[in-house]
């Protein structure tokens, strides 16, 4: 799965058809350099019957700069697997992730849970926006699920690392899900080097949303892409900050049918602390 509309999610919180998995609703909310201001925002209103998962706790392994793995990295798929289940996401349940940022830290979920196996985990399009937008109502209440099982595969597929990325700059098409800003460098609030990775294309991940904060068509998405130079038999490697809003590519060219990307899970975060070649400015840039 991909995407489920706020409607559709209403549903099937308020009146599950037979045979249909349970759904597990996940708020994701997070806010960079403000550590608990998304735990802050859920405890004031969520979707019924929503948990809160937190990038940095819950999404990601422990000291990820100090270990050259990038702000994010990804925990340990058993110790992820027996996290969730604890708090009650089993392996036949549908998950549900949204954020009020367009989507991309629910995206992570999305593209972890989805890469070790589960094909029952899907994003809310439009976010908390438009669950309330469609005229749902919020809740105070923090569910407490029974733990359940969750099996998913024990390794990480799908990603490279910064040593492999660097020997094959100008194979791949290499995709820099930042803001224009931080592309150029011409700012840099979080790492210690501004720029972008020599060879990368910008494409922030709003480009992928409508006016509504929706996700665009697949058609758009796949011509979009395309033009690019996705498809074709041709590799993408998509990067970020550190590994979380580029997962919001990922989604997107699923959205598109178009063959999954690669991630590079610690981005610029890894990248800029690594010594490597920096680009500056709007140009791309040549293999060091």
């Amino acid at each position: 799965m991909t995407l489920i509309a706020a409607d559709e999610l209403h549903r099937h919180l308020e009146d599950p058809r037979r045979g249909e998995p349970r759904a597990r609703v996940v708020d994701l909310r997070w806010c960079l350099g403000r550590p608990g201001e998304g735990r802050a925002a859920y405890e004031r209103g969520h979707v019924p019957g929503a948990i809160h998962l937190d990038l940095d706790a819950d999404l990601s392994g422990p000291d990820g700069p100090a270990r050259g793995l990038g702000r994010h990295p990804l925990p340990d798929p058993a110790e992820f697997a027996g996290r969730l289940a604890a708090l009650g996401i089993g392996t036949d349940d549908l998950v549900v992730g949204y954020d009020d940022a367009g989507g991309w830290v629910a995206a992570r979920l999305w593209w972890m849970l989805d890469t070790l196996g589960h094909d029952r985990t899907a994003v809310l399009d439009g976010g908390l926006q438009a669950w309330v937008s469609a005229g749902f109502g919020l809740s105070t209440v923090e569910p407490d699920w029974e733990p359940a099982d969750l099996r998913l595969a024990d390794r990480w597929t799908g990603t490279i690392d910064r040593d492999e990325l660097r020997a094959r700059l100008g194979g791949p098409l290499l995709l820099d899900a930042r803001a224009p800003a931080r592309y150029r460098g011409e700012t840099e609030p979080v790492d210690p080097v501004a720029g972008h990775i020599p060879t990368a294309i910008d494409r922030p991940t709003e480009l992928n949303l409508g006016a509504d904060g929706r996700f665009l068509p697949p058609a758009e998405l796949r011509a979009a892409f395309e033009a690019l130079g996705a498809g074709g038999g041709r590799e993408v490697v998509t990067s970020c900050g550190s590994g979380t809003s580029t997962c919001h590519h990922s989604l997107a060219m699923r959205i598109a049918g178009l063959p999954d990307p690669i991630l590079y899970v610690g981005s610029w975060s890894d990248w800029s602390r690594a010594g490597y070649p920096v680009a500056v400015g709007s140009d791309p840039g040549e293999p060091a």
